[in-house]
Order: structure tokens, then sequence, then C-alpha cells
């Protein structure tokens, strides 16, 4: 396994799917958590990533100790790579021209880090406004940009790496060798983490933890909680009970078809809870996204406590929480900002009645499909768009009703349903249509009115982290906002959303 340790870098996230993508297992921890051989045996190598701060300023974050004593090969990232030099008593200094976005490293050595490489001048991302001034005694200069003169170095002896450039990022030609380089021919780190292997260990993992006691297992339908469910019922069997409540912010048909496809299609051991009207009735008069999220967790909670005093008790709940779930809503691994809370992470109360089981929650979307691939699932119910936790409480902008939510159901299932006949439905990671709390004037049939606006929305991703607005055509964008306009009463006006993520995110709430 890798360690990435978070220095509060945007692109730390990135680095660690980069070094999964190779076969390797990857992990992110803050800087400063303590890194103990008997914690972590298979430890072949850390990355530091970049962050915002100069290492000689006052919001400099410090080297991790542990690192220095683990003899483990080190890769340092732009600030990573800074702080490797004043670690060893080397300068770093305000550069007088930075360097942000796409700049040119000439490579100086081309074994180790750049061995294989025929190019001798790489394209890279750069992101910093200090540089490397003078080295640390042991450390030689192996590639050099027209503004950092060690833009990339190297101490042989101690095996430790810096790039003052972002070898992850896209934009970075032959980054991925970089990273291939440091991860399996410098750290020795076989290929070997495949979705089989994740399969297989963490059913020894739940097993361990679960022992003889029972388990509630929280479904929406989603592919996570899927994914979750049957791996749960591959470890444990009939120990565990997956509990599908229809919250009543759910999309149209959607409990019907949940149900016939975990019950019946996958075998999993399912119970049903009708809880539309406890939901309705906490989420009354709430308008402030981040409320609505926790009442939504603090619910839920409520609902499976009384699943499992019901069920003869449970020790444990467990999610099908995911690692952008854990990142945006809170700072789970360094110096990174909360964007907002999860249902299943920032919005559960702090004193829950039992014990968390999340075996997916360091994975992303596009490895948890690839789980899902590997435990057997159809593919047509692991391609299906994500879902929020919260369900379509998040879609309905302003004060969630019943009336309301009928309304957007209709209009979300007509965009749906015509992505699916266009053949753009796999096309996109997402799609989604939402209420807005604001009222339109409009003219039909001769007559003035002043209804609803719906906004749709549809991105193309990889991993929900980043994604770009989809350039859907322009005459099924017009179709679709006609059959919503004709078909669904109190919807007047249809509107395109053409955000990225950042600076949006996907959710409007």
């Amino acid at each position: 396994m890798i360690i990435v340790l978070d220095y509060g870098s945007q692109y730390t996230q990135l680095i660690a799917r980069r070094i999964r993508e190779l076969q390797v297992y990857s992990v992110i921890l803050p800087y400063n958590a303590p890194i103990k051989p008997q914690d972590y045996p298979q430890l072949r190598g850390i990355i530091l990533s970049g962050g915002p701060a100069s290492v000689y300023g006052d919001q400099g974050l410090a080297m991790n100790a542990d690192c220095l004593e683990l003899e483990v090969p080190i890769l340092g990232i732009c600030y990573g790579a800074q702080l490797l030099a004043s670690t060893f008593a080397g300068q770093v200094e305000q550069a007088h021209e930075r360097e942000f976005g796409r700049a040119v490293c000439t490579i100086v050595d081309d074994t180790d880090l750049f061995q294989d490489i025929t190019q001798k001048q790489l394209t890279v991302w750069m992101s910093h406004g200090d540089k490397i001034t003078k080295l640390p005694e042991g450390f030689t200069a192996i590639g050099t940009s027209e503004n950092s003169p060690y833009a990339a170095i190297r101490h042989a002896e101690r095996r430790l790496f810096g790039v003052q450039f972002h070898p992850e990022v896209h934009h970075t030609t032959a980054g991925t060798k970089i990273l291939t380089n440091f991860v399996h021919r410098i750290c020795g780190c076989a290929p070997n983490w495949t979705s089989a292997s994740f399969i297989e260990n963490t059913i020894t993992d739940i097993q361990r933890q679960v022992g003889s006691e029972k388990v509630l297992c929280a479904v929406s339908g989603g592919v996570d909680s899927t994914v979750m469910a049957v791996l749960l019922n591959r470890a444990v069997g009939k120990q565990a009970t997956a509990i599908f409540v229809d919250n009543g912010l759910l999309r149209q048909g959607e409990a019907e078809e949940v149900r016939h496809w975990l019950g019946e299609e996958l075998g999993v051991n399912l119970e049903f809870v009708d809880a539309r009207e406890r939901f309705w009735q906490a989420l009354a008069g709430v308008v402030n996204p981040e409320e609505k999220r926790k009442i939504i967790g603090h619910t839920f909670i409520d609902v499976f406590a009384a699943s499992a005093e019901r069920l003869g008790g449970a020790t444990f709940l467990a999610q099908g929480t995911l690692y952008p779930d854990l990142i945006e809503s809170v700072s789970h691994v360094g110096p990174s900002a909360t964007i907002k809370s999860h249902h299943n992470v920032g919005g559960l109360p702090e004193q829950l009645p039992f014990k968390l089981i999340e075996p997916l929650k360091e994975l992303f979307k596009d490895e948890v499909r690839a789980v899902g691939k590997g435990l057997g699932i159809s593919s047509r119910w692991l391609q299906r768009h994500p879902f929020p936790g919260p369900g379509l409480a998040v879609r309905v902008l302003g004060e969630v009703t019943p009336q309301r939510l009928e309304l957007l159901q209709q209009a979300d299932a007509i965009f749906i349903d015509e992505l699916h006949k266009a053949d753009l439905y796999h096309k996109v990671w997402q799609a989604l249509a939402v209420l807005l709390p604001v009222k339109s004037v409009g003219v039909m049939g001769d007559s003035r009115t002043y209804e609803n606006v719906v906004a749709l929305r549809a991105v193309t991703s990889t991993d929900g982290m980043t994604a770009d607005w989809a350039e859907l055509p322009g005459e099924f964008l017009a179709s679709v906002s006609t059959r919503i306009i004709n078909e669904v009463a109190g919807v007047n006006r249809v509107v395109y959303d053409i955000s990225s993520k950042p600076p949006s995110t996907i959710e409007w709430e």
C-alpha cells in the first residue's frame, strides 16, 4: 500500500485515485497522523500532497516525523517537494514569477522517476508561488523548468523524490508513467489491488467485525447501498437485515422497483418500512439545505432504531457511504474544507445506538461499480445514475411538501425517460430535475399563468469529485421541455444548468 499524506491540496484525492488505478491500494491520512510499522505492515511508500501554505510561513504544516523513520521511499508533490527540501536544510523562497497552469519541465536525469520516458521535455501542471532555491546536501536536480531550477529533485541514497508539478492531473504528460515508476519500480508495489481482492478482504473484515451479532443494512436502491447489501449478505447471510425505508423522497415508482430488485432478484433479506408521513412532518417548514440533511439523517436513525427493536435488536448499522461523501461532509483527512453534510455522514447524530459498518467508505463510485460487477450484480442496476441519500428533498429547493415532491417526481421521470429514448442516459454521469423556489409568468391557452420553474441538470464525470455540464443536443432539451410543460400541471418554464463542479456542486443543495 501507499499512504498519501494530506497537506491541504485540492488534488489529494486525485493522487489516491491515480495510485489505485495502478492496482495498488492507497489511503489518505492527515499530514500529522502517526504512522507506525505495526499499523501498516504492507506500507511500501509515502506521498506528500501539495498544499496552499508556504513552508516558511506561519501557516506552514510540518513534516510528519514518522515518515523519515520508516525508511520507505517518499515522493513530495508541490508543497511536499518544498517540505522535503526545507526539512533537510535546503532553501525555499517566494518565486518572483509564480507558475500556475501549464509549464515545461526538462528532464535532466532519465533514471528512477523518469525512467522509460522518451520525451526530454514534458508539459506539466504547476500550481505554486514558492520555489526551491537551494538544494539540501545529498539532493540533486533531475528536472528543471523556466522558473524552477529544481522542478524535480532526488536523494538517491534515501530514496527521496520531489516534483514541483502535479503528476496526478491529466494535464501533465507522462504523469501516469511518473507515478508508475514511483509506485511499482521505486516502492516495489505489486499491481494486485483489484475488485476481487477487495471483495475477499472486505468479507473477511466484516465477518471479523460482526461475529455473531445482528446487522441492519440501510438500503436505498442506489448503486452504493445495493453493492453494500450484497457484500453484507455474502459475509454474514441472515444475520443481516436490509431495511428499505420509503421516506417519500424517492423518484417516481422507485419504492416498488427496489423492493422487487433487492428482495426477489438479488435475494437480500429485505424489510420494507413506510415512513413517508414521518419524514414529511419532520421537514415541514424547513428550507435550509443543511437543516434538511441533518433532519433526514436523524429521522433515518430513529426509523432504524425502531426497526432494530422490532426485529429483536441489532448491534451494527451498515451504510453505503463512499469516499466523496466523507470528503465533502467532514474534514476527514486533513485541512480540507467541508462542502455539505451527507445524511449518512455529517447528518448523523453524535450518539448512535449502533456501531457503524461502512465497507465502501474508501471507494469512489467507479470502484464501487467494479466491485458490484465482481459480485455478479447486473450492469442494468450498476449503471444507474447516482441518487443523493436525502433524495428529492435536496432537489425541491425551499419547503418540501408532498405536492411539490409529486410535481418534481413527474418532471424528473420525463427527463430520465427521454434520456433513455435518445440513448443518452449512459453518456452522462448524472441527470436530474430541480424544482426551484420561484414562479414565473407564462401564457398557456391564451391565458396568463404564474407557475413553477424546473431546472434540468446533466453532468459528465468519472468519480463525482469534479464534473462538467453535459452538452446535450438543443433539439433533445426542447423535446424534454415541451413534455414537462405539457404533462406536469403547475410548471410553465424549464431551464438548463450549465455550471461545472467546481465551482458548483452536482446537486443544487
